[in-house]
């Protein structure tokens, strides 16, 4: 990790979390907020934080519950999305933050979908990568169904844990293969409990996510799709302008799933443009 970037700790629900900032205190620059997916944690956001914070911008990215430097914590409940959506909130509040630009990709996608239709008043501009609104990710249909089948396997406590870790073809080295850091990933959720914690986000999440209505969204709103995604169909975030009353914006990008870990400078790059708009 770059030796400028700080890392703290806050409190929310009673749980100790981490987060990495590049300008502590500064309540000056303006500010984004960047959120990881599954099976990431802040760091994977390094690129664009050094990037933004050379543009002006104080770049903050949380780790989740039970990923990353924070808390593992006991019950299912506790890693449901719309919590961890609160979580964020919380972050912002511990540092004095009354608005913030905000990031997320995969998970960290729909946490920020939430974040910002729940609290609009705290979000200036979104940015989501790969993961559509929750409504439209609910209504892309079998071709999405099917593309998502891992989460189905994912459902199933224990059994998920030991094929993932194994080596045949339900293992993280078959399923995520084209993950750009697959060995590193596999390494740190060998850490006992970690890979548990990193999967209850599906477990704890899909009905109260998918098949409950989601707020709109009133920030301006830039959704990146990937054209060679495993897991996502394009309909989702494209369809996810039904959902928004900003700005609405959908832009694709050649390559995989793992846009900000395959394209930092593509990414970099929109994202200076988006915020500077």
């Amino acid at each position: 990790m770059d030796k400028a970037m700080h890392r703290g700790w806050f409190t929310s629900r009673g749980f100790r979390l981490s987060y990495l900032d590049s300008a502590p205190g500064d309540l000056d620059r303006p500010v984004i907020l960047f959120i990881h997916g599954f099976p990431d944690t802040a760091e994977m956001w390094l690129p664009q934080m050094e990037r933004l914070h050379a543009q002006g911008y104080r770049c903050i990215a949380s780790d989740t519950l039970g990923c990353g430097e924070s808390v593992m914590a006991p019950r299912l409940t506790h890693y449901n999305a719309t919590c961890i959506a609160g979580d964020n909130i919380a972050l912002l509040d511990e540092l004095g933050i009354k608005q913030a630009h905000l990031v997320g990709h995969d998970w960290g996608a729909a946490i920020a979908w939430l974040v910002a239709g729940h609290f609009p008043s705290r979000v200036r501009k979104l940015c989501v990568l790969s993961v559509g609104h929750p409504m439209a990710y609910a209504r892309a249909g079998m071709d999405q169904k099917l593309k998502a089948w891992y989460i189905v396997f994912f459902l199933f406590a224990g059994i998920a844990e030991t094929l993932l870790m194994g080596d045949g073809r339900l293992s993280f080295r078959h399923v995520f293969r084209s993950h750009p850091d697959i060995e590193s990933v596999i390494s740190r959720l060998s850490a006992p409990g970690r890979l548990t914690a990193a999967l209850r986000i599906y477990r704890a999440s899909l009905p109260t996510v998918l098949l409950k209505p989601q707020p709109r969204i009133k920030a301006d709103t830039l959704g990146v799709f990937s054209e060679a995604d495993a897991f996502l169909v394009s309909s989702q975030m494209k369809n996810s302008g039904q959902w928004i009353d900003g700005r609405w914006k959908a832009e694709m990008i050649r390559g995989g799933h793992w846009i900000p870990l395959e394209q930092p400078d593509w990414v970099n790059e929109t994202l200076t443009r988006w915020f500077m708009q």
